[in-house]
């Protein structure tokens, strides 16, 4: 494929790379620090499970808000528009 023109075809194009099993562990977020050389400079919170994690990093984003912290957030899956995943401030970027 060559490179993608739309969010659309962007979108097709990242679904037809994931894998169709889930992997419930953070080994491939991990994996992706590491070969990445990532060092956060700032504290990272990373909610995983099964259930209440888009309401979970709602209440931390809210609290975090509250307490004047500028506070940046990835969740997936969005609810209606890829845009809504991540957010900084509470404003889709």
């Amino acid at each position: 494929m060559t490179s993608p023109m739309t969010l659309a075809d962007w979108l097709a194009h990242c679904e037809r790379l994931h894998p169709k099993t889930i992997d419930m562990t953070l080994a491939r977020t991990k994996t992706l620090i590491e070969r990445l050389g990532l060092r956060f400079a700032v504290p990272v919170v990373t909610v995983a499970g099964t259930n209440g994690k888009g309401s979970t990093c709602a209440m931390l984003e809210a609290i975090g808000l509250a307490a004047g912290y500028k506070v940046g957030a990835y969740i997936k899956p969005h609810l209606v528009h890829f845009e809504e995943r991540c957010r900084v401030n509470g404003t889709m970027v």
